[in-house]
């Protein structure tokens, strides 16, 4: 059974960068046609997809994020990380690692991380 945790600062200030990492056992982040995505739920609002890095190392993003957001992975330690640049007080969300088939849809992923509460502010 694979199982993802999320692991990060709860706390970020405004301007500053927001860094994410999930780690990944029971499984291999290299596992073919696998991809690994991040989502966000703002407080009072549904799920937002905010990218994925594939299982040959290629990333994706919501276009909307895109110029701030950047996915990496380090293999070795069956990790895959989360970069958000410039965060604002709009930022403040609970951020999930999930895992499965690629889609925009973050319904469709089959694991889930128990999720981090991360909160922008000064």
């Amino acid at each position: 059974q694979v199982q993802l945790q999320e692991s990060g600062p709860g706390l970020v200030k405004p301007s500053q960068t927001l860094s994410l990492t999930c780690t990944v056992s029971g499984g291999s982040i290299t596992t073919n046609y696998a991809y690994w995505s991040w989502i966000r739920q703002p407080p009072g609002k549904g799920l937002e997809w905010m990218g994925a890095i594939s299982y040959s190392g290629n990333t994706y993003y919501n276009p909307s994020l895109k110029s701030r957001t950047s996915i990496s992975r380090d293999t070795s330690k069956n990790q895959f990380t989360l970069q958000m640049s410039s965060v604002t007080p709009e930022d403040t969300a609970v951020y999930y690692c999930a895992a499965g088939r690629f889609s925009l849809s973050p319904n469709v992923y089959s694991y889930w991380g128990q999720g981090t509460q991360v909160t922008v502010s000064s």
